[in-house]
């Protein structure tokens, strides 16, 4: 069985072709350095509509075989910024604490990191992951929860995701 992640950035510029589309492909980047396990990614850029973001959630979730979807974008508090609601909105459980850490590690850098509104939660068996919109607040925020990630995938049921020990360390618990 093939491993599928899906990654959606959410964004009204980067989708009208205004400016290239950065946020995407820095998190596919840091999935191919911390991943040893091989992957094929489902790659949606949107605009910032909760009803298309909740299709594309919908769809790598439940026909597109995704066990983890991450989205950049469309997190802040803006009026356009409703990717945490098309995410509560789609799943079973949303998780917290996701983003409850990945704040506490953006304000070490910015103290607008309050702003930020990124959650997770679970569809099926897909862990949805919302991330900001720079790379650089991606790979802050990503870092900060991913040891979590692949144990929470397997305890919803899907594949086992596997490191690059000696740039992600993972936890699982023993035996």
């Amino acid at each position: 069985m093939t491993v599928r992640i899906g990654v959606i950035n959410v964004s009204d510029r980067a989708s009208a072709g205004v400016y290239e589309d950065t946020p995407g492909k820095a998190c596919v980047a840091l999935l191919l350095e911390w991943l040893s396990t091989p992957f094929d990614v489902d790659y949606k850029v949107v605009p910032d509509d909760r009803a298309l973001i909740e299709s594309e959630l919908r769809r790598m979730a439940d026909s597109g075989g995704c066990c983890l979807v991450v989205t950049t974008g469309g997190t802040g508090p803006s009026q356009r910024d409703v990717t945490p609601e098309a995410t509560a909105a789609v799943c079973d459980k949303l998780l917290p604490g996701f983003g409850e850490t990945m704040r506490s590690a953006s304000l070490a850098f910015v103290p607008t990191a309050i702003l930020s509104r990124q959650t997770a939660g679970i569809r099926g068996s897909t862990l949805i992951v919302n991330l900001p919109g720079r790379p650089k607040a991606i790979r802050e925020n990503l870092e900060s929860v991913f040891p979590a990630v692949p144990y929470c995938i397997d305890l919803i049921g899907g594949p086992r995701l596997e490191t690059n020990e000696a740039v992600m360390k993972v936890f699982r618990p023993k035996g």
